[in-house]
């Protein structure tokens, strides 16, 4: 199983961040040692001062599929969850400036929270999500929003590596982004449903 992280897929965060929108999705992996195991706690690791949550939509690849026509993209996906690419922000700088990868930064262990329920798509007639921060939100957009919509990244990504059963598509995240410390409670919404609480460690 693979975990998929799209970057710079909402303008409203690449502004934020003060990066160019791209022409063509940008992805990276997170290893499966990056899961969160369900129900426990975020600790924040000894080697980062700077984590940073990043909410966003997560789709579940259902099919194994290689380069996958735009058009068939929707045969490979039916759930949905929400997760939280957490990041280490300020070794990401640190790799920006020197022109190195970023996995230091976004594949370490536990760096992936996702939803431990998934929501069939065909039930939804909109897809709202929110990111709430010790009661108080803080990210919220809608995927509407992508710069690259699901179909697109996947008939993209299926072009570079086969897409398996399980795999996971993190979709990019909205502004809104920060830091977290000890002592927080992080609360993520799909619509109305709340899919998953994390305390800060």
């Amino acid at each position: 199983m693979k975990i998929i992280c799209i970057g710079r897929n909402y303008s409203d965060h690449v502004k934020e961040m003060g990066n160019s929108i791209s022409k063509s999705p940008i992805f990276f992996l997170k290893p499966n040692s990056a899961l969160l195991p369900k129900r426990n706690p975020f600790f924040i690791p000894n080697f980062s001062n700077e984590i940073h949550y990043e909410v966003e939509l997560v789709y579940k690849i259902k099919k194994v599929g290689k380069s996958i026509d735009q058009s068939f993209s929707k045969n490979y996906y039916s759930e949905i969850g929400l997760g939280i690419d957490f990041t280490a922000r300020d070794l990401q700088e640190e790799c920006k400036k020197n022109g190195h990868p970023w996995e230091i930064a976004k594949s370490f262990d536990q760096s992936a929270l996702v939803s431990e329920n998934f929501m069939d798509l065909n039930s939804l007639n909109k897809l709202n999500f929110s990111l709430l921060k010790n009661g108080e939100i803080v990210q919220e957009s809608n995927a509407n929003k992508m710069i690259f919509n699901i179909d697109q990244i996947i008939s993209y990504v299926s072009n570079y590596m086969t897409l398996k059963t399980g795999d996971l598509i993190f979709t990019g995240t909205p502004s809104g982004v920060g830091p977290i410390k000890i002592g927080d409670s992080l609360e993520g919404f799909i619509n109305d449903k709340s899919m998953f609480k994390v305390n800060i460690k």
